[in-house]
């Protein structure tokens, strides 16, 4: 595990998810989200900063429909949350425990343009990106 450094790395306060909307609508009906597969296999739940949404959509969820960008506020996560090296060593958020839905900031629509990429909504909650 690596620990986030505050002054080499800053301190986000949000943190992103790329979620299925089916799952997350019921992970909102029971009140929390316990992770998609992956992170039940991984033992964490797996987000994004701001600088590397774009890049996980691509990786990750590249012609998938129906996604949902959730927005998560770090400041109430504690120690739960640690940055952790990934892909090319950069950090990543990993959360080691059940996200609250009462640390949800936004839930925003990710459709799918005509090129097959994916619409990624503005990272401060003002609309899509390129808007």
């Amino acid at each position: 595990m690596v620990e986030q450094d505050e002054s080499a790395h800053g301190s986000p306060e949000l943190i992103y998810k790329i979620i299925d909307a089916d799952a997350w609508s019921k992970a909102e009906a029971a009140g929390v989200f316990h992770g998609a597969s992956i992170d039940l296999t991984d033992g964490y739940i797996h987000f994004s900063t701001a600088a590397q949404v774009a890049d996980t959509a691509q990786r990750h969820f590249a012609n998938i429909g129906n996604l949902l960008l959730v927005s998560v506020d770090t400041k109430a996560l504690g120690d739960k949350l640690v940055y952790e090296e990934a892909r090319g060593g950069a950090l990543f958020p990993h959360l080691y425990e059940p996200l609250k839905m009462s640390h949800v900031e936004r839930v925003n629509p990710m459709p799918l343009g005509d090129d097959g990429m994916h619409k990624i909504p503005a990272l401060d909650g003002s609309g899509p990106a390129g808007d």
